[in-house]
């Protein structure tokens, strides 16, 4: 039963109705008082959170504009903000404030007040100034709330409480008590069970600083064990209350304990688990064994339940035969508490099973067994009654009798014919009878073999000149090789590498440190181990061969093209017999953007920037040095280039027909019979195809200059794709060059964009519409448009140069 009582006098209204009565009659007044503000705004803040007071500044009228916000404290400015200036200087902010203020216009404008304390309590005017329109005021009445401290629970003994509260007896009783210092309003205190209120104290106006709610329990029974009791305290329902929780711990005396029924009875000789279970103890019970007045020794820890309701204890015992007839007991007592021991007894009926145990044979030396001596076991079996079987084990596996094999199984022996290393291993036997099995101890077999290597494999070793390498030779034996012999076969005939250049481990590993001088240093390197049965059959090999600097990646291509990254993929050269980095460099103009290196040629470039022409330089290296450049060239998107250059062309030809239309001092007509025929030459351009990223991201912008689909051929970014009249010569002087593969077209630096060549362009596709160019192409048709307006109009050949794997030793020059 719980109860509680109050340390001050009863109070008449509660807080809450105090605080709404107040609310609605009075605002807060300058120094520590209220004033009356019947229309002003009621907000509450806890002191040390942040207050925000809304101040609609919107201007009723588009044209209206704000020119000034002005913040009052009872009448006193504390905060303004002037519309009519930019920056950080259209904010004054008073020096009371600390710096606490902080005004916000979106989404909603609002004065912020920061890390409110008790002095912020008063009344707050809002003053918003138009232009046009009247005068806003908005009134706050500020109520700032101190919550009190964290509650603190004290026991009978005036010792603070944390966390746990005990241990008590059973059947005695519990007193605790919950001390809550300040708060204004005065808090409100309760104790809690289960989400249950057991007492409270509510909060009364008495000028005390202190509030105290006891919670006593006459007699604590087992359903107070472990139970949790919840003081909790608050003044305002902005916050969560502060609570502090207590756990009462009890002692219990054990209620029963039992023995754990075997399926099995007990066998002389035979190792038995006997259990025993306690319930009730708290805490657990401490379990002994005993053997008539002997306490038996145990070897496990006793287990505790989840619940620590139960306590089960184990006691690994062989029985003798003696022990047939007398009592086992099981002894269940309170560490903490006296005369509370509890028995639960057994008298013993013996039954044992087979005892068994293996033996190597005697005239054999277990340290000196080699491959093709013979081997035999005996097995020693005591049981009753007699055993009718007998099983022999090899690591587990049930052994039969096979005579072909060099297996003899009998019932009390083994024989091994010719044992080889795969018959080593653990060895037991097995008897069998109507009471059970016996299982001899292991015996470990340890079979002698001449040492073999643990990799078949022939692996390929890079070396350079007049540096060392580390050369690793493992092989497998028993026992593990002491001594091992190092071979470097070439042209020159077989040499044995001296000692010196080599060292041994343990576990029949060898590590030769190796330093070729010359060319004749080179070779197939063999080594062989030795231990007590003899030097190795077959050596383990390696080829040794000189380390080169590695070859160059090979056969780059681009994906996944986008307006700021690229991923790069390339196919890995030789390695020079050593470990190899690949390092990738993009360069823009004379400047590297990004240098990249991975142990594999693939690599994913991001914050590359958009509508680039970048030149990636891609080589290899590796401890001899580095591989020759392969030079890939990419253009990353640009979103805006296409639309920039269809303008462009719109502007050049509009300055074309004036030109024509000043030029002929013609009539309309004249004029119109120009235009079409200009139309009717008008032919489509070409397209050299980019990768499938580039057509894909300008697809709309393309439309404007191509109105034929792209061909099949024409996704291919290796193939450049041809007029039906265009002609070209083959350059064949010229030395083959590798591909460049994943490349993107582009124009020569030099290349016309004038008006001439850009009709020529619709009838003999000279000039590749690439977004990397369109920056030189705007600039080369600002010039031409200038030449145009003066008169002149120049006519230029475009000689675009291409590769494709299918071409790749031989230039084309197509005009």
């Amino acid at each position: 039963m719980e109860s509680s009582s109050r340390h001050r006098p009863t109070r008449v209204l509660s807080l809450w109705t105090l605080l709404i009565g107040s609310f609605n009659i009075a605002g807060l007044r300058p120094g520590s008082g209220y004033v009356e503000a019947s229309d002003a705004t009621n907000l509450s803040a806890v002191a040390g959170s942040d207050a925000t007071m809304p101040c609609d500044t919107r201007t009723p009228s588009p044209p209206d504009v704000l020119l000034l916000v002005v913040w009052y404290k009872d009448d006193v400015p504390i905060y303004s903000y002037d519309g009519r200036i930019e920056g950080p200087k259209a904010h004054w902010s008073d020096a009371s404030l600390n710096g606490r203020a902080r005004w916000h216009e979106t989404p909603h404008s609002a004065l912020r007040l920061l890390d409110v304390v008790p002095s912020d309590r008063a009344l707050y005017r809002c003053r918003v100034d138009f232009k046009v329109s009247p005068t806003r005021n908005y009134k706050f009445v500020l109520h700032v709330i101190e919550l009190p401290e964290k509650p603190r629970i004290f026991d009978e003994n005036d010792k603070e409480v944390i966390g746990v509260a005990g241990p008590y007896v059973e059947d005695t009783s519990m007193r605790l008590t919950c001390v809550v210092s300040g708060g204004k309003p005065m808090p409100r205190l309760r104790w809690w069970r289960d989400d249950a209120v057991v007492a409270k104290l509510e909060p009364a106006d008495d000028g005390s600083t202190v509030s105290v709610l006891e919670l006593r329990v006459p007699r604590l029974t087992r359903e107070y064990f472990e139970a949790v009791y919840t003081c909790t305290v608050d003044n305002t329902a902005l916050v969560p209350p502060l609570r502090v929780n207590v756990q009462i711990m009890m002692y219990l005396r054990p209620l029963a304990v039992n023995m754990i029924e075997r399926e099995q009875p007990l066998s002389v000789g035979q190792p038995a688990e006997l259990g025993c279970k306690a319930i009730g103890a708290r805490p657990p019970a401490v379990i002994t064994w005993w053997l008539d007045d002997q306490q038996m020794t145990t070897t496990r820890r006793q287990i505790d339940s989840e619940d620590r309701n139960e306590t089960t204890s184990f006691v690994h015992w062989t029985p003798r035969l003696a022990d047939d007839g007398h009592v086992l007991t099981c002894r269940a007592t309170h560490e903490k508490l006296e005369h509370t021991a509890i028995e639960a007894k057994m008298i013993l009926n013996l039954h044992y099973a087979p005892m068994v145990e293996l033996q190597l044979g005697s005239k054999l030396n277990p340290n000196d067994i080699e491959e093709g001596d013979d081997v035999y076991f005996e097995c020693l079996v005591r049981s009753n009654p007699p055993a009718y079987k007998v099983v022999w084990e090899h690591n587990g596996q049930v052994m039969t009798h096979n005579q072909r094999a060099g297996v003899i199984a009998g019932s009390a022996h083994l024989a091994l014919q010719g044992v080889s290393r795969a018959q080593a291993g653990r060895y037991t036997c097995i008897a069998s009878n109507v009471e059970g099995d016996g299982r001899a101890e292991p015996v470990n077999l340890q079979v002698i073999y001449k040492p073999m290597c643990k990799n078949h494999l022939v692996p390929i070793v890079g070396a350079a000149i007049n540096e060392v390498t580390r050369v690793a030779c493992e092989v497998e034996a028993f026992p593990p090789p002491k001594t091992f012999q190092w071979m470097l076969n070439n042209s020159m005939g077989t040499l044995e590498i001296e000692p010196g250049k080599y060292t041994i481990e343990g576990g029949g590993r060898s590590i030769l440190t190796y330093k070729p001088q010359a060319d004749a240093d080179y070779g197939s390197l063999a080594c062989r181990a030795t231990n007590l049965a003899g030097q190795q059959t077959e050596p383990c090999r390696y080829t040794l061969l000189p380390a080169v600097k590695p070859d160059p990646p090979v056969n780059c291509t681009t994906f996944n093209l986008t307006e700021n990254s690229a991923d790069v993929r390339c196919v890995a050269g030789y390695d020079g017999g050593l470990q190899t980095t690949y390092f990738l460099e993009a360069w823009e103009t004379n400047m590297v953007i990004a240098n990249v290196s991975r142990v594999t040629p693939v690599w994913k470039l991001r914050g590359l920037g958009s509508g680039k022409a970048l030149k990636l330089r891609l080589y290899a290296r590796n401890a001899r040095g580095r591989s020759e450049v392969t030079v890939l060239r990419v253009h990353t998107l640009s979103k805006m280039a296409l639309h920039t250059e269809a303008k462009t062309m719109s502007n050049i030809d509009a300055s074309w027909v004036l030109g024509i239309v000043a030029g002929a001092v013609g009539t309309l007509a004249m004029v119109a019979i120009i235009a079409m025929m200009a139309r009717r030459r008008h032919h489509q351009p070409l397209q050299y195809e980019a990768p499938m990223q580039t057509v894909k991201a300008h697809k709309d912008g393309s439309q404007s200059s191509s109105h034929s689909p792209l061909q099949p051929d024409d996704k291919n970014p290796d193939v450049v794709p041809l007029g039906k009249d265009f002609m070209c010569s083959r350059d064949v002087e010229r030395p083959p060059e590798p591909p460049p593969y994943g490349t993107v077209v582009t124009a020569p630096v030099g290349s016309s964009r004038s008006v001439h060549s850009l009709h020529e362009a619709r009838t003999s596709a000279l000039t590749p519409v690439t977004p990397a160019s369109d920056v030189q192409s705007i600039g080369v048709l600002a010039d031409d448009r200038r030449s145009i307006t003066s008169g002149t109009l120049s006519r230029r050949r475009e000689i675009v140069t291409t590769r494709t794997p299918l071409l790749a030793n031989a230039r084309e020059s197509c005009v």
